[in-house]
């Protein structure tokens, strides 16, 4: 199956370079800044399918920079959708929970309310708006929390600082579920698989790491398993203002995936071994 990727060193592209022989375009050979290339790059490259694993993912400078965070996460994916619905081949997209109010405490489902918090929220949500108006079959895969041993990401920041300081300060009232690129990964591509196999999948599914946690208890489990003598103390959100609202809850009910595509919840403590593994941190 000729799979053609968005993305090339982000943390699920690279990945699933990993896991697959895929085409992977870097933003050199296909910018989402430029739609109209994007499409023209599938239709010049006539894939079986397409997974976008690109992604304007500054949320914070996102809320000064709405107008192009729109056009990587909200026009760019709905121009890729419309040129694969016209060559009749299925489109993985990711998204976040972000798109959620993240109030609450249950898990968020594929069908609830959506109503993001902050502008990259609400760029994502664009996205999955667009992916769905072009009418063609798509699996669009909400997640959160992505963590890997590349990229820039929670634990690699926990590692580093924890590395120069005994003590932290980490939020721990933002609940979610920690959450492997190399998870995503495997996920698309059996998505896209699937897709194409049974166009009657198409819709919105969630993907995320198993037990739910805070931050702050994400963190503890971090220095733990690199053995690593950090102390973490529990702040509120509140005392660790950012730019952009962040969501008190990122929970994801998973289960229409475990449904149709035999998918289960990744244990983010296994995963968290294998990143610290590949990272050469040993206890």
């Amino acid at each position: 199956m000729k799979i053609l990727v968005f993305g090339k060193t982000g943390q699920v592209a690279t990945e699933l370079q990993r896991q697959a022989e895929v085409i992977a375009l870097g933003r050199d050979q296909a910018d989402l800044a430029d739609p109209d290339a994007c499409a023209a790059a599938i239709t010049a490259h006539r894939p079986d399918a397409v997974i976008n694993a690109a992604a304007y993912t500054a949320v914070d400078r996102a809320e000064t920079d709405e107008p192009a965070a729109t056009v990587i996460n909200g026009v760019a994916p709905g121009a890729m959708a419309r040129a694969c619905a016209t060559l009749g081949i299925p489109f993985v997209h990711i998204s976040t929970d972000y798109v959620f109010a993240g109030t609450g405490t249950e898990a968020w489902r594929p069908d609830d309310a959506v109503d993001p918090l902050n502008a990259y929220g609400r760029s994502k949500l664009a996205g999955e708006q667009a992916v769905v108006a072009a009418g063609g079959t798509h699996g669009i895969l909400r997640t959160s929390w992505v963590f890997s041993s590349h990229g820039a990401n929670f634990v690699k920041t926990m590692l580093r600082l924890g590395a120069t300081r005994d003590t932290l300060t980490v939020v721990a009232d933002q609940i979610g579920g920690p959450t492997p690129a190399a998870g995503i990964a495997a996920t698309c591509l059996t998505m896209a698989r699937a897709l194409a196999d049974n166009p009657g999948l198409t819709g919105i599914h969630h993907y995320s790491g198993a037990p739910d946690v805070s931050w702050a208890d994400f963190a503890r489990a971090i220095f733990a398993a690199a053995g690593m003598d950090v102390t973490v103390t529990d702040i509120p959100g509140s005392q660790f203002p950012t730019p952009a609202a962040r969501p008190s809850n990122s929970r994801l009910d998973c289960s229409a995936l475990a449904r149709d595509f035999s998918i289960q919840r990744p244990d983010w403590r296994a995963a968290l071994h294998d990143v610290l593994t590949d990272l050469e941190i040993k206890k």
